[in-house]
């Protein structure tokens, strides 16, 4: 992988009011109202600060919580897990190594068969690529992880 992944002023300001409070003041978008959460499509969801590649769609299923989930990151690498003891509770924060963008939380309820792991990610913090544009996009090295005929209902 030679592409590189940061964080920029002109990123940060061309989010909207939502991704900005989302990725730079640890947020969450309210549940069920992000436009990723239906996706179905085959492709990647990149960190939309810094680009950086996170989720395959092929990973994504429905858990029912109202924020996209998925079962494991694409790119380990990309992922930083912290501790999280705000609202009373004992969590683990999901941030992108690179932007540095507060992602969401990942929890040990996932699907057994798929590791056990819920990455529960803001919608907001996600721009998705298809796998029709990830060559042009330079995502090409991951076209592997994504299954040309990717069922609708994962």
């Amino acid at each position: 992988m030679n592409k590189t992944y940061q964080k920029s002023a002109d990123a940060i300001a061309a989010l909207n009011e939502v991704q900005f409070r989302v990725t730079q003041q640890s947020g969450t978008e309210q549940a069920g109202s992000g436009d990723l959460l239906d996706n179905k499509a085959a492709g990647i969801y990149v960190d939309i600060v810094s680009g950086e590649p996170l989720f395959a769609s092929t990973d994504k299923y429905e858990s029912g919580c109202g924020w996209p989930s998925f079962t494991t990151a694409i790119e380990a690498a990309n992922i930083n897990e912290v501790s999280d003891i705000t609202h009373g509770m004992r969590r683990i924060e999901v941030r992108s190594t690179h932007g540095d963008s507060h992602l969401g939380h990942v929890f040990t309820d996932g699907p057994s068969e798929r590791g056990g792991l819920r990455y529960c990610i803001n919608s907001a913090s996600l721009r998705f690529v298809p796998r029709d544009t990830m060559a042009a996009e330079g995502y090409g090295e991951y076209l592997k992880d994504i299954s040309i005929n990717q069922a609708t209902d994962n």
